[in-house]
């Protein structure tokens, strides 16, 4: 039996359902993210695991025990915040040593643990500082070590690292898989940023208007999206139209080009239109480049993204997005050329609703 356990889960404000029938099971000590544009009820369910918002259906249960009659102080969920929440009139010792005092820990037993709080976090150094004293990402680290200074049995964490600039926000990120893959504790991370999904998560769930489009490890996301959804909202996608030609054995036609993709297609029939995503460094106009397709085509525009260089080419009515690596040797197309795209077929996935 999983660790933590959402059953049938279903939230409603008013006469608007915003979670509809939320299943899932999380591993102890893994690491899920939901992941979802704003509105998509990510951070609902995160609150109706803490205990702050109640379900309008359903059921959650840690560890065996079921939470619903448990008040969100009677759970033993540790919670880190967007906004740190950390109190202004508290030194960095005594926000960490908060929840232990309201649990009732002895002073020798409240030392001794924000210490090791502090060590983890890497500022013993700044425990007599006050929050304003601190950085965005100190903050959030304090944060952090405050929630984790109880031993929860679940982590909590709503988009903590959205109010930090972007080479912060990748060191934390990485500080605070270190932490919690140490700990072993049971983890779930909310955030609208699929980048940061993507490299922290054992798993993804991607939600999208109140239900799970998709949960899977992040290669599966990425790879095998389940919708169309899941296809354009996490990485760069390029959504191809096609028509079957045979479906029995995968065959379709792009541009008046006939090719085979890597299996039979369900549920179509000859003729039909048939929507396939292609990610753009699965394509290239290299000469040489591997696959077994062809296409020809115009560049529309060439962006320098440093390391990468993304070009778009016009398809017959598509416009498809392909990268390179930006090789100071080799100059890259310009607009109005003419050239290739070449891709293997298998690549292609086929995008359902």
């Amino acid at each position: 039996m999983a660790f933590l356990t959402l059953t049938n889960i279903q939230k409603s404000f008013g006469l608007v359902q915003v979670v509809h029938n939320f299943n899932m099971g999380i591993e102890k000590g893994e690491f899920v993210s939901f992941l979802g544009p704003s509105g998509c009820g990510k951070t609902t369910i995160l609150r109706m695991i803490a205990g702050f918002e109640t379900p309008s259906g359903g059921s959650v249960v840690i560890n065996g025990k079921d939470q619903g009659a448990l008040k969100p102080n009677q759970r033993n969920i540790g919670m880190v915040f967007q906004a740190y929440a950390l109190f202004p009139n508290m030194n960095v010792h005594d926000n960490v040593a908060f929840g232990l005092k309201v649990a009732g820990a002895s002073k020798t037993d409240i030392d001794i643990r924000v210490k090791q709080m502090l060590g983890l976090i890497k500022l013993e150094h700044l425990a007599d500082r006050f929050p304003y004293q601190l950085s965005g990402g100190q903050q959030q680290r304090v944060a952090l070590a405050r929630a984790l200074a109880v031993k929860p049995q679940v982590l909590l964490l709503d988009e903590p690292l959205s109010a930090l600039d972007a080479k912060i926000r990748i060191s934390l990120r990485e500080e605070i898989r270190q932490i919690q893959q140490q700990l072993g504790i049971t983890t779930v991370f909310v955030t609208h940023d699929q980048e940061e999904a993507l490299s922290i998560s054992d798993r993804i769930v991607v939600m999208n208007a109140g239900r799970a489009d998709q949960i899977g490890t992040p290669f599966e996301i990425y790879n095998t999206p389940a919708t169309r959804f899941v296809a354009s909202f996490v990485g760069t996608l390029n959504i191809i139209e096609g028509k079957v030609a045979d479906p029995a054995t995968g065959a379709v036609t792009i541009g008046g080009q006939r090719i085979a993709l890597k299996e039979p297609i369900a549920g179509l029939k000859g003729g039909d239109s048939i929507s396939l995503a292609l990610r753009p460094e699965a394509a290239s106009i290299a000469e040489g480049s591997k696959g077994d397709t062809s296409l020809p085509g115009e560049v529309v525009s060439t962006s320098f993204l440093g390391s990468v260089i993304r070009t778009k080419l016009r398809v017959g009515d598509d416009v498809i997005s392909f990268d390179m690596f930006n090789d100071p040797g080799i100059t890259p197309p310009v607009a109005g050329e003419n050239v290739s795209l070449r891709f293997a077929a298998k690549d292609l996935l086929v995008i359902r609703e």
